[in-house]
């Protein structure tokens, strides 16, 4: 019998630390290889028992966020329904923390959440990797805590260590980022891959020696990245400043929580109208 309590999952930011790009393949899908961390701060899903399945949005950025099939948290419960032979029996109610279309994989990491919901809810195992491809390629990495290395289309992820104790600072200028524009911007989709990710991924001047091979043609595209980045990387104790995923979104990184918070404090100050929150990674 499903649970009669409201379930809560926390659909955590996906934070791309590098973002290599090795290739494209011939059906257009870029070859990835990057090194991913997921955030303690995310969007919230709400899975409560009802006698008909709904779905809606609350939260800051629930504006304009739709509500039928073509939102992800929609077709990942109707696929979690149909796999397992079950009635979406529940109401589901996406609280919406993150910025749309800003880098940090805010619809796949719903959909991860939603699944992992109904997994509890109906007492089911979660997808595999295959089948969760199908959805949307960073969703299987939003199922993964700690680093994970991400590579092909987002198929192949590999956890490589729990997570550090770092801080984090994420930072969005409030403006949307095309996807499709940046990837079709990038001069170069053949460029070399990290190199021994698995030993050095704990080391911060490894990581910042890496790169986001997406934020020269975003910067170009939206010149508020550029202006976050180096904004970020002015704090004097900031290791890493670099967007994440095809932005908006930058981070910043740092050798612990605190530090983050008192670099968080500092950027909203001097940016009131950008979106600024200091987070952990789990």
């Amino acid at each position: 019998m499903p649970t009669s309590k409201t379930i809560k999952v926390t659909a955590y930011a996906k934070v791309n630390l590098t973002l290599h790009v090795v290739g494209q393949r011939a059906n257009g899908y870029h070859e990835l290889h990057s090194l991913v961390c997921l955030t303690e701060f995310g969007d919230q899903i709400h899975l409560s028992p009802a006698a008909e399945f709904s779905f809606q949005v609350i939260g800051p950025y629930a504006a304009g966020i739709p509500v039928d099939e073509s939102n992800l948290v929609v077709q990942a419960a109707k696929f979690m329904a149909q796999t397992h032979s079950k009635s979406l029996d529940c109401q589901i109610i996406l609280e919406k923390n993150l910025p749309m279309a800003s880098g940090i994989g805010g619809g796949s990491s719903d959909a991860a959440a939603v699944m992992r919901a109904l997994s509890q809810y109906w007492s089911v195992p979660l997808p595999n990797v295959d089948e969760l491809i199908t959805l949307g390629a960073d969703i299987p990495v939003c199922m993964n805590k700690g680093l994970t290395l991400m590579q092909g289309a987002g198929e192949d992820v590999t956890q490589l260590s729990t997570a550090p104790n770092w801080g984090l600072v994420l930072v969005n200028p409030n403006v949307g980022v095309s996807t499709p524009a940046v990837f079709n911007a990038l001069n170069s989709k053949q460029n070399p891959p990290m190199q021994n990710v698995a030993e050095n991924c704990v080391d911060i001047a490894w990581l910042s020696d890496q790169r986001n091979d997406l934020e020269p043609p975003a910067k170009a595209m939206v010149p508020e990245v550029a202006t976050v980045v180096a904004a970020i990387s002015e704090i004097p104790q900031c290791q890493v400043a670099r967007m994440s995923g095809s932005g908006a979104t930058c981070f910043g990184l740092f050798t612990d929580i605190k530090r983050a918070n008192l670099a968080a404090d500092y950027l909203q100050q001097a940016h009131p109208n950008w979106w600024v929150v200091a987070t952990k990674m789990v």
